[in-house]
């Protein structure tokens, strides 16, 4: 089975060189292959670093979390000036002006709120978790993306060429033909009938150059400016299930979508834990001191100095309504987003099945096509053996010319198709990613920065120092 496979790619190998065969070779031995265009694509497409960067910020959730656990410390400052009228026993009036200030420190430390900060803490990290694999599906897309952004410019640089070829052939038949005209040996017929032929093949040519020019675009958006020439592209068949029941079971237990809307299970069960946590007590204690100062020009400075150490205990009794309504809450959206598990389960089964089939058929259609352009090329000098004996016309060469060049145009379509299929079924089994390519740049960790900010206590800097 394992030789069979390598021999497929190898097949699919030469045929896309066949197809490409009038690339020069310095041209060749500077063009781009596959693997390199998905990494740099991996490294550089704004798609997949804006959603690294939403991941990144999804990390500080937990820090977030983690701070109810910790002391919360407020200092105060107040100073001012003072102006006091004392009415005395003689009827005088005496003025002062005051110059009191207090400098003090407050530290609130939570004992206990319900669970809500322990709830709160896994929140987080299972959104962190639920993030990860949607950056793991993300990636997964802009690889997909990659690969048909590059066999489509590889597809129709093959059109453009064959095209050309096309209308080199239609040129040489219409030369051929006015001098057989010139000769008396064909009539104005063949000579028009030639004619409109090549027109069409310009016309033919011109469409494949417009369809080019925006591939190269969509390429450049996807990847990067494209190179001028691209090597062929392989299948990765080594890297598929066996069997479509393997690619099914592959597909509901590993896809990152159905991993994701796992985690967001979890999530929404978690939070009517955090919401129920507001029907609960709740304690802390608070430690604070104060210094104050007041200077009374009759009495002199004078001040106070206090520190006190208080627990509080509180228990709700009546809200409202709110915090009940907040459960009711959270348990319609953990039973909103059981039901989205199911349906994303259903979806990969369904990507699965299609792809699997897909791939499948484009093997077939590779073959096929294969055979069809051996004949038509088997026939068309068939033909052209017999009009210079007299016993064909101009018009069956032509439709015999015309005949080739559709199926040349079939099979690269078909190989195209072979090669984004395979990279497809990759993908909707969850394994389209740098580690199973073995794409040759590093891969991107997001639990690296997860460690770097889980535990900091402080600091405004992001650790890559933004």
């Amino acid at each position: 089975m394992r030789t069979r496979r390598r021999s497929g790619v190898g097949h699919v190998l030469v045929t896309w060189a066949a197809l490409t065969v009038s690339c020069a070779l310095p041209a060749a031995a500077l063009a781009e292959a596959l693997p390199e265009a998905l990494a740099k694509a991996y490294q550089t497409n704004p798609q997949l670093n804006a959603e690294r960067a939403r991941q990144r910020a999804t990390d500080e959730n937990v820090p977030q979390a983690l701070a109810g656990y910790r002391p919360q410390i407020v200092a105060s400052l107040s100073a001012g000036l003072q102006s006091v009228r004392n009415l005395l026993p003689d009827n005088t009036i005496q003025t002062a002006a005051l110059k009191p200030w207090t400098i003090g420190v407050t530290v609130t430390q939570t004992l206990f709120n319900g669970f809500r900060t322990a709830n709160s803490v896994r929140v987080a990290e299972l959104q962190v978790q639920s993030g990860r694999e949607a950056l793991r599906n993300v990636g997964q897309g802009v690889l997909l993306d990659a690969v048909t952004a590059y066999t489509n410019v590889l597809a129709n640089q093959s059109l453009v060429e064959a095209q050309r070829s096309n209308v080199a052939f239609l040129r040489e038949t219409l030369a051929v033909t006015q001098r057989r005209l010139n000769a008396g040996d064909v009539t104005p017929t063949d000579t028009a009938q030639a004619e409109a032929r090549l027109n069409r093949g310009l016309a033919d040519l011109n469409a494949a150059e417009v369809a080019l020019a925006i591939s190269q675009a969509t390429y450049a958006q996807v990847i990067g400016n494209p190179p001028s020439q691209l090597r062929p592209a392989e299948v990765v068949d080594r890297y598929l299930p066996r069997t479509r029941e393997d690619a099914l079971a592959m597909a509901i237990r590993e896809h990152p979508a159905v991993m994701a809307a796992g985690f967001d299970v979890d999530v929404a069960s978690t939070n009517i834990r955090v919401a129920e946590g507001a029907l609960l007590p709740s304690a802390n204690v608070q430690g604070s001191a104060s210094r104050s100062r007041d200077n009374d020009p009759t009495l002199g400075t004078f001040g106070t100095d206090q520190a006190s150490v208080v627990a509080n205990v509180t228990a709700p009794i009546y809200d409202g309504g709110q915090a009940a309504s907040q459960t009711r809450q959270a348990k319609e959206v953990s039973a909103q987003s059981r039901l989205v598990l199911d349906q994303v389960r259903n979806q990969a089964r369904t990507a699965a099945t299609s792809a699997w089939v897909a791939n499948e058929g484009a093997k077939i259609a590779v073959s096929a096509s294969e055979s069809e352009v051996k004949a038509a090329t088997v026939a068309l000098q068939g033909v052209q053996r017999e009009a210079a004996g007299g016993q064909r016309t101009t018009v069956d060469v032509l439709n015999s010319q015309a005949d080739l060049i559709q199926a040349k145009a079939r099979l690269i379509g078909a190989l195209r198709d072979r090669v984004i299929a395979s990279y497809t079924l990759l993908s909707a089994v969850g394994h389209l990613d740098v580690k199973t390519l073995s794409l040759n740049t590093p891969d991107y960790l997001p639990e690296v920065h997860y460690q770097q900010v889980r535990d900091a206590w402080h600091g405004l800097r992001t650790p890559s120092g933004q």
